[in-house]
């Protein structure tokens, strides 16, 4: 029989209600254990908030991969990336995708110097040949225009590389520990003879080594070889327990030696089972923004992906709006304190004052069941008597599954208890899940009450399994094992008889959408046939994935009448594993992006006068303001944008096309799969952005691979996964090309859709990275200048992604022509194409 996992839901709206004005003490959960306490003390403020912890190891790829509209909203602090025409992997050289970083607001960047090597560990040939390479990539960073931003790390976790830093015999330690010192001044005197202000950071050991480093800093600051920042790895759950520790005792160590404080850079941390799972990595961003340290998360798989937070290359997942939560807090961080400190897979917390913009912001995660979450010390001066309080889910996604736009779960105002508290109970929470609460003064009128739809989780490993195996995945005992939900999932499903039987149970008749949670790593697109008590079966095809527990979504539509059922999927094509299925009623997708908790620029004025709408007030914008709010888009299409704002017309601009509202207006907008940075300008009272559909194809023109004009090498191949069964491949060379002739029925801005499969990879053995590789493309409008492309690899030749470029056209006949005069293009299975205005 399969177990129905209870999710937060209706539990929360109900709670909610009585918000602020049931002691938490008397609360209590279904099994009728006390709730869990969290406390948000506004009162003790521990200073501007860093967003140091939002770094990532090989977070880009490439220029364009990850997106600018995924990485402008992160508010990225640092990346860690290899030298320019390193060898340890295909692509992630610091310089070239330092480009995309610095113009999305990036802050250092810092070159992992060592991975110039190409074996792993690196080949150690000596000091010798080392030095001559510190010298070239020294000169490279030094020579950019904006090297003030870079910061070299000269060793790689030398506790485990090249020196043996971590011998448990203390005269091997000591003879280890004099080599890498004498090396370490060495090199460090090499780069500063070349630039005697670019900054280096070190030592990098893998692990904070209590017994290494009062030797390595009492040995750097008599010799003049102090780092210019403090680097080390927390790569272990057990870093969730003893971070806390190790922060302590360097501090002390710098006071006792009389040096620093330095800055600190975690320039690796977490595992596998943490990227991606929102509940996760609060526990990690949350003790590293409590201590004002920088923070890289690790590179388990590949570059480009900002490890493990971002699908294909535009589209957010479950960490993605993690992150983007996390650059949405403003003011000062506030002393969070969780029921159990410093503890591995707890339910822990960060969170903010701005008393500018006069907010709160909380987000929590990290433990299933229930908590009450505790504002103490609300100011009456920022809040007043009465609050508006918001509660909104991030979900866990999987590494390949798309996420839309956080669930408001409850909109509610609530009366400031006369001790300066106000609590907020959260009901049948997810551990893999984020919640985010706001506070805001409250005015006039009463929120929108949000929809939250009945949902219900099945894990597949409590299913009736034919013919397939149970598997356990990222625990704390595996730590390194992918994220799976309730740590085990059913593989092996290879036989013909091979097949998972759920059973559900929905609460009414209708439409439901199922979301599979899967991987695939048959190397082409997988199938299974699904059926409902037995019935005639309907086959989903499952997309590829890095491997087989590199979790994605797909989504079944099935018609259900109330009551239970038996939901089988089995084998067809290929193999496939599974992990839970969740089954909502089927809807047209709605959101609502509130204004006041969106990016802005300029200085717009914040407005509690009223809580209507989604009751987090109304930014007022002047004269060079800007609100911008991140879209996002379940395919692309068409989607109805309604601004809600008075006082005259508001501006939007959609890629690079204007567009004019007057209040209550839809717009019909042309919009990419995943984010879409919509800027609304104007002198007007903005309350949101709602935006709603599922994407509408009318209106866009295909034009598949059969109707283009090829030049050159370039030529059809047979696909039986492609659209039309064929694509367009060897695409690359001197006068090779791909031309279509395309219809404009009006002048101005257009998306193309660009559908394409890229599976080139490294000839290559990496010990754990995937080392995919990107392919690009020259894309000329009517014979101009060339707009190059970046493709991220799509796991198989088979998998056809949708890359979105904008171009302008002429009205009438344009031409489009695809070359790349270096290399190979992807190949090209169909173009669409349609005005952003529609």
């Amino acid at each position: 029989m399969s177990k129905t996992r209870a999710l937060v839901t209706a539990a929360v709206v109900v709670a909610l209600a009585t918000v602020g004005l049931t002691p938490a003490a008397s609360a209590e959960g279904p099994a009728g254990q006390a709730a869990q306490r969290i406390t948000v003390d506004l009162g003790q403020p521990e200073g501007d908030i860093m967003y140091g912890a939002n770094g990532a190891l090989y977070a880009l790829s490439d220029d364009g991969v990850p997106s600018d509209a995924i990485l402008a909203p992160l508010k990225l602090s640092t990346i860690t990336q290899k030298p320019e025409g390193g060898l340890q992997h295909p692509n992630g050289d610091a310089l070239t995708v330092s480009e995309s970083f610095f113009r999305n607001g990036g802050g250092d960047v810092y070159v992992m110097m060592q991975d110039i090597y190409e074996e792993w560990p690196y080949e150690d040939l000596g000091l010798a040949d080392y030095l001559p390479k510190v010298d070239s990539i020294t000169r490279q960073v030094s020579g950019h225009a904006r090297s003030d931003d870079f910061v070299l790390v000269p060793f790689n976790e030398p506790d485990l590389i090249w020196y043996g830093l971590n011998a448990s015999d203390p005269a091997q330690y000591a003879r280890n520990r004099d080599r890498f010192l004498a090396d370490w001044r060495t090199v460090y005197e090499r780069i500063r003879a070349v630039d005697p202000d670019i900054r280096i950071a070190g030592p990098n050991e893998s692990r904070y080594d209590r017994r290494f480093l009062p030797d390595f800093y009492a040995y750097a600051r008599d010799h003049d070889v102090l780092p210019d920042v403090t680097t080390w790895h927390e790569l272990s759950s057990s870093s969730l327990r003893d971070f806390q520790g190790n922060y302590d005792h360097y501090r002390a160590l710098e006071r006792q030696l009389g040096i620093g404080p330095l800055p600190i850079n975690i320039d690796e941390y977490a595992n596998r089972r943490d990227l991606s799972v929102p509940g996760q990595l609060v526990q990690w961003v949350s003790m590293f923004e409590r201590n004002k340290v920088y923070a890289d998360q690790a590179y388990w798989d590949m570059a480009g992906n900002l490890d493990g937070n971002v699908v294909q290359t535009n589209i957010p997942n479950g960490g993605w709006w993690f992150f983007r939560w996390y650059a949405a807090m403003t003011g000062e961080t506030v002393r969070v304190t969780p029921p159990n400190p410093d503890t591995i897979d707890t339910l822990q917390g960060l969170a903010t004052l701005d008393t500018e913009r006069r907010q709160s912001h909380a987000v929590v995660g990290g433990s299933d069941g229930d908590a009450d979450v505790v504002f103490r010390d609300v100011p009456a001066a920022t809040f007043g008597s009465t609050v508006s309080v918001t509660v909104a889910e991030a979900g866990w996604s999987g590494y390949e599954g798309a996420h839309a736009a956080p669930r408001v779960l409850s909109r509610a105002t609530a009366r400031v208890a006369t001790d300066g508290t106000v609590t907020v109970p959260l009901r049948g929470m997810d551990r893999m899940s984020a919640y985010r609460v706001v506070l805001t003064p409250a005015g006039s009128g009463t929120p929108d009450q949000p929809t939250v739809p009945w949902r219900a989780a099945h894990e597949a490993e409590d299913a009736t399994i034919t013919a397939g195996q149970i598997y356990t995945q990222g625990t704390v005992q595996n730590a390194n094992g992918y994220a799976t939900s309730g740590t085990r999932d059913v593989g092996s499903l290879n036989q013909p008889e091979s097949r998972v039987a759920f059973d559900v149970s929905v609460p009414t008749t209708g439409a439901y959408d199922v979301d599979v949670y899967y991987g695939n790593q048959s190397g082409a697109p997988a199938t299974q046939t699904v059926t409902v008590d037995g019935a005639a079966p309907t086959t989903v095809d499952y997309p590829s994935t890095l491997n087989w527990t590199y979790r994605g979504i797909r989504t079944v539509r099935l018609q259900l009448t109330a009551g239970d059922h038996t939901l089988t999927l089995a084998k067809g094509a290929g193999e496939v594993t599974l992990d839970r299925i969740v089954l909502t009623p089927a809807a047209t997708p709605r959101a609502e992006y509130e204004a006041t908790l969106a990016d802005t620029t300029g200085n717009p004025r914040y407005d509690y006068g009223s809580s209507t709408g989604p009751g987090t007030g109304a930014l007022v914008l002047g004269s060079g303001d800007s609100v911008i709010f991140d879209v996002f888009a379940p395919r692309d299409g068409y989607y109805t944008l309604t601004p809600r704002h008075t006082g005259g017309r508001l501006t939007l601009d959609a890629h690079g096309t204007t567009l004019t509202a007057t209040p209550g207006q839809p717009l019909r907008v042309l919009l990419q799969a995943g984010n879409n940075r919509i800027t609304a300008t104007g002198s007007a009272t903005v309350r949101s952005l709602d935006v709603t559909g599922a994407g509408d194809i009318t209106g866009l023109a295909t034009y598949q691979d059969t109707t283009a004009t090829l030049a050159g090498q370039a030529r059809i191949t047979d696909n039986p996964h492609a659209s039309g069964g064929s694509h367009i491949g060897w695409l690359g060379g001197p006068d090779t090309s791909a031309r279509w002739t395309v219809q404009a029925p009006r002048a101005g801005r257009y998306l193309l859709f660009v559908h394409y499969a890229n599976d080139e990879r490294a000839d290559s053995d990496h010990a754990y990275n995937a080392d995919v590789i990107s392919r690009t493309a020259d894309i000329s409008v009517n014979g101009g200048p060339a707009r190059r492309a970046t493709f991220r690899n799509s796991y198989s030749w088979s998998n056809f992604w949708s890359l979105a470029v904008p171009v302008t056209l002429e009205r009438g006949s344009n031409t489009l022509t695809f070359t790349n005069p270096t290399g190979l293009a992807p190949d090209l299975d169909l173009i669409r194409l349609a005005p952003v205005r529609g």
